[in-house]
């Protein structure tokens, strides 16, 4: 091994390390279940702001969006404005009212328990179809994650001859670091650590194009360095509205990319910072750097694909794209012992990107199948026990995810996108009818959440037309379908069924006066 090899492997040990001691000294306040899944309920604004949005943009903010912007140009970067708008929406929509509605709808813990007391629903079906869609979404999830690790590792440390080990060690190494702070802190860990990896996500994020574009235009224009690195017309690789060869971005692909915002209410990781916020003005604290931190980093991110384009001696194919921030990095600091280092800590902003979101689906997992599915049978079972199933729970969904990620040639992006269309076709129309419509009821709550997720199923998995998918036979992201019907239906259903009751009613009009 190299020497800048071993010193980028120290700092990733140091960091590491740091995340683990995180986890252990956050154990030692976890009492019951609400600390483990909830934190006691007592974020500040700053923590679920930052907790919130590094949850949010995984491992593809830093490797899957920089890889696509580097292949086809700027106009993929609708994806990051649908995902802007549908930041902000969640913030200043959903976050206040989900926070007070599930303190009082029974001081819900997660999601699906939040449905079941909104709704009254005595059987837990709906906490049960809902608990189930979390586990096999997130552990889809995860797999990206675990897979966004090992690629950095293998980028890293391996070459042709041994990147599948390498490849392979790495899986192993990001599943058993986030395993254990996960496993001993709960959810004050994932917060706490969330937070660090949030700030050093956005230091590596803007400082490195920044850097690599000053290098690149310091004797040259962009415009040059892009032609000198293969690029036949920079025009059409900076507009929004044109792919590289020069043809015009299709308004599927554009409403495609958009409809990424819609995913925002329906996922879990996410809203579940919004109901562990301390107060209502610890929310509009939070909102504000929310936003703030959502802007810089997805312009940055795009950012990198664009200089990466120009600034890279090689030229990388859609299989190495994603990678694209790990060369970036690796090239610009190559001089000594003192800039390979600081490199390395750069790089540590890709791991706390792949970590802060793997940690938090590992942790929604564990309580839907911990407070959802495992009270749900057993009635009486202990807060001990119920405890305890979660955390097995947690090893379970990562072993699982580990299995998913073994293959290298996994799409980072791919399987992100399959997730993120799940939950928010399954639970984004729930989550908005559920606060905001006196009139939607548990019927329909469960017609909508059952179409969302069986349409993403069938759209993205079964090869319907000439053996392939409708989605690569149309290239309409599933998610745009999946919200409207889940929506559609839901209301439908609702209208049709009989009217929530005088108690669920009232329960809904009394969010209005509460002041938290």
């Amino acid at each position: 091994m190299s020497t800048a090899n071993i010193i980028v492997l120290c700092s990733f040990a140091a960091y590491m390390v740091i995340m683990i001691i995180i986890g252990f000294v956050s154990s030692k306040g976890t009492k019951n279940n609400e600390d483990y899944f909830l934190g006691g309920r007592n974020l500040g604004g700053w923590t679920a702001a930052l907790s919130a949005q590094a949850s949010d943009m995984s491992g593809w903010l830093l490797m899957g969006l920089p890889g696509s912007v580097y292949l086809a140009g700027t106009g993929e970067v609708w994806i990051a404005v649908g995902l802007l708008i549908g930041t902000i929406l969640n913030w200043y929509i959903v976050s206040a009212r989900l926070r007070k509605y599930t303190i009082v709808a029974g001081n819900s813990l997660t999601i699906p328990s939040f449905f079941q007391n909104r709704y009254c629903d005595d059987k837990g079906v709906i906490k049960m179809v809902s608990a189930i869609i979390i586990a096999i979404f997130f552990t889809v999830y995860t797999a990206s994650a675990f897979s966004s690790g090992a690629k950095l590792f293998a980028t890293l440390f391996g070459n042709s001859e041994n990147y599948n080990t390498v490849y392979t060690i790495g899986l192993i190494v990001a599943v058993i670091v986030i395993l254990v702070y996960t496993f001993l802190g709960g959810f004050k860990a994932v917060c706490y650590t969330d937070f660090i990896q949030g700030l050093l996500m956005l230091v590596a994020i803007m400082a490195v194009p920044i850097i690599a574009y000053v290098a690149l235009t310091y004797n040259n224009s962009f415009s040059q360095s892009l032609i000198d690195s293969g690029v036949t017309n920079p025009d059409n690789y900076l507009n929004f509205l044109k792919n590289d060869d020069g043809s015009n971005v299709s308004a599927v692909s554009i409403i495609s990319n958009l409809a990424w915002g819609l995913g925002y209410f329906g996922m879990p990781h996410i809203l579940i910072r919004f109901m562990a916020v301390k107060s209502d003005s610890e929310i509009k604290k939070s909102r504000k750097i929310a936003i703030v931190w959502v802007i810089i980093s997805l312009a940055a991110s795009c950012l990198i694909g664009i200089v990466a384009r120009g600034y890279l001696i090689e030229n990388l194919d859609a299989t190495a794209s994603e990678t694209v921030f790990i060369r970036l990095i690796q090239q610009i600091f190559s001089d000594n012992g003192i800039m390979i280092f600081i490199g390395g800590i750069f790089l540590c902003g890709i791991l706390a990107a792949i970590m802060s979101t793997a940690d938090s689906q590992l942790l929604v997992t564990a309580s839907a199948v911990s407070e959802d599915i495992y009270k749900g049978v057993k009635k009486s079972a202990t807060e001990k026990s119920a405890l305890n199933i979660g955390k097995v729970a947690v090893v379970v969904v990562a072993i699982i995810g580990f299995v998913i990620a073994i293959n290298p040639n996994s799409s980072i992006m791919g399987l992100v996108s399959d997730a993120w269309a799940g939950f928010g076709s399954a639970f984004g129309p729930v989550v908005l009818l559920a606060l905001f419509w006196k009139r939607s009821t548990l019927a329909g709550a469960i017609s909508g959440m059952a179409t969302g997720a069986l349409t993403v199923i069938v759209w993205d998995y079964l090869p319907l037309v000439n053996g392939v998918t409708l989605y690569k036979a149309t290239n309409l992201y599933s998610l745009v379908l999946g919200f409207a019907l889940a929506l559609i239906v839901n209301i439908i259903v609702s209208l049709i069924a009989k009217k929530p009751s005088k108690e669920i009613q009232d329960e809904f009009d009394s969010i209005k006066s509460i002041e938290i």
